[in-house]
């Protein structure tokens, strides 16, 4: 079965992971970052819009390092999204805001794969067991394999780009309930405490904590699919 390798650890299950999770990756980071350069625009910043990001087009989101992670450990990060608050009317909300896109867009494309893939139970599956093939149960493994692997994927980005603190998503959106002068302190650290994050995750620390977050919205999608 193609969803066991997937599921293993030798060379060969990784390759095939790796080629499943390109055009998710590239889907899913463009669309996080597409996402937070669009609401910002409609909250009334120009930026992302003039400097062509308000796209799907991968090229102009990567960052490289960012794209290997995401494409071999599964949390990774894209370039990100300029965002100029003077242009909004209400700048701590429309921050918040124009962070939360990003997540949310990840969140819906994670439901999208969702969706595709309970179709695939419902109709493609039974239709390949009418009429059984190798090559046949090869195929809908694989795409079984490469929907699953989409809604995981995108679960993951929007679960890691929430945490509450600088420089993800969720310091912007955690932005409206602190006083200006706390949120500030913090993010004259910014720099520093993303370096000690990378290194909480590369140890392993972040793990437990994004694996329960992320399983447990991951059941909140499926259970109403029925596909638990």
């Amino acid at each position: 079965m193609l969803t066991n390798l997937i599921a293993g650890a030798d060379l060969e299950s990784t390759v095939i992971r790796i080629l499943l999770s390109l055009p998710i990756v590239l889907l899913s980071l463009s669309m996080h970052e597409m996402a937070h350069g669009y609401i910002a625009s409609k909250l009334g910043d120009p930026t992302a819009k003039n400097l062509g990001r308000v796209t799907l087009n991968p090229i102009k989101h990567l960052d490289p390092i960012g794209f290997i992670c995401m494409v071999l450990f599964g949390i990774g990060w894209a370039n990100p999204v300029p965002i100029n608050s003077r242009y909004f009317k209400k700048p701590r909300r429309d921050m918040a805001l124009s962070a939360a896109a990003g997540p949310i867009s990840n969140i819906i494309l994670a439901i999208i794969f969702a969706v595709l893939l309970k179709l695939t139970y419902s109709f493609l599956v039974p239709a390949v067991l009418t009429d059984p093939s190798e090559s046949s149960f090869l195929i809908l493994e694989i795409l079984i394999s490469f929907l699953l692997l989409g809604v995981r994927l995108n679960i993951t980005l929007a679960v890691f780009n929430l945490i509450p603190i600088p420089p993800f998503d969720g310091s912007r959106i955690l932005y409206v309930f602190l006083p200006p002068k706390y949120y500030f302190g913090v993010m004259k650290y910014e720099r520093y405490i993303a370096i000690g994050i990378m290194l909480l995750l590369f140890l392993g620390v972040l793990d437990p904590a994004i694996s329960f977050v992320s399983s447990t919205i991951m059941k909140l999608i499926f259970l109403p699919l029925g596909l638990l």
